[in-house]
């Protein structure tokens, strides 16, 4: 039986994520996670999260906030450890029926199988644009 490749293990967490299985997804990280979203104040579906469970509480709270409407995978880089998604996301924000319609750069790390690092990167002006009331 051949491992899963890094790439193969995030593909997976996107696939746990479409299906709204937050606890299944939250249990391919590892006990110990980097994660950053940089994001406006008052956002409140991003907390601090250094743990597997901090992913699965992210994730339930993403859910409860934002529901997503396409997502588009344009590119995977992978070298080693590292895989870097490319693409485009629109999820409606629940509160006020806008969306956030975004180009995404997400970097992963995946050590013996289970993701160590997961750093989002988006256009954090249309998550406040579509969240707030301004």
């Amino acid at each position: 039986m051949t491992a899963e490749s890094p790439a193969q293990t995030v593909q997976r967490l996107f696939a746990l994520l479409a299906e709204g299985k937050p606890a299944d997804a939250a249990a391919l990280f590892a006990d110990s996670v980097s994660f950053s979203i940089p994001h406006p104040p008052g956002i409140p579906w991003v907390p601090e999260v250094d743990s597997a469970d901090g992913m699965r509480v992210f994730f339930e709270l993403l859910g409860a906030h934002v529901q997503p409407k396409e997502f588009d995978l344009r590119h995977v880089i992978a070298e080693g450890a590292d895989v870097v998604f490319i693409g485009r996301m629109v999820s409606e924000v629940r509160k006020t029926g806008r969306d956030i319609d975004t180009a995404f750069v997400l970097h992963t790390t995946v050590q013996d199988g289970r993701i160590t690092r997961y750093h989002l990167y988006e256009d954090t002006h249309a998550v406040a644009r579509a969240y707030f009331n301004d």
